[in-house]
């Protein structure tokens, strides 16, 4: 999630500052840009509106890169 760090960074100053905005919790932003909880079509609405992201970009934004296995 890379990309989504640096867009809330750059909008936001940090992922605190994102949450606060959000109306959740920072643990609750920390979780799903670790993985260990999943976005929600909803999530993803809604980040993508405050983080300015089309929903062509959603890709980029908000599914981790898989690792391609030989």
């Amino acid at each position: 999630y890379n990309k989504l760090r640096g867009r809330i960074v750059e909008l936001y100053g940090t992922q605190g500052n994102f949450a606060q905005k959000l109306g959740v919790s920072k643990n609750s932003v920390s979780r799903k840009m670790n993985c260990q909880t999943e976005f929600s079509q909803a999530d993803i609405i809604k980040w993508s509106i405050l983080l300015n992201v089309h929903k062509d970009e959603y890709g980029e934004y908000f599914l981790p890169k898989k690792l391609n296995i030989v």
